[in-house]
């Protein structure tokens, strides 16, 4: 089961998991999403790479580290958790309603497309 975790709630998420490394919110937007809209870190490492290039990229995330995969709604994010608890990583959630759900939630200076 992969945790279904709100912007608003994710400083707890982060805090409950931070004994198994430093936690990393990964964004799976594409580059012209993320020109529109982005968050900082904040308490968590920022990763972006695109959905699609997550499969030949995977080298590049540490199965033992939290993350929490992000994107515009929470859809595309919800896959590539499940795509990611499926190989190996022990600590995945999907932020819930993505960044839509951020700027309405956590910080209304992002925003909304």
């Amino acid at each position: 089961m992969i945790a279904q975790v709100r912007p608003s709630q994710l400083a707890a998420w982060l805090d409950s998991v931070r004994g198994h490394g430093t936690p990393v919110v990964l964004d799976v937007r594409e580059p012209s999403e993320l020109r529109t809209a982005s968050i900082q870190a904040d308490g968590f490492e920022l990763i972006t790479i695109p959905m699609g290039v997550i499969p030949p990229r995977l080298s590049e995330l540490d199965p033992e580290q939290p993350i929490a995969c992000l994107c515009h709604h929470g859809a595309r994010s919800m896959q590539v958790a499940a795509f990611l608890k499926a190989r190996g990583f022990k600590h995945v959630a999907n932020i819930a309603g993505g960044i839509n759900a951020w700027s309405a939630e956590v910080d209304p200076r992002i925003p909304r497309y």
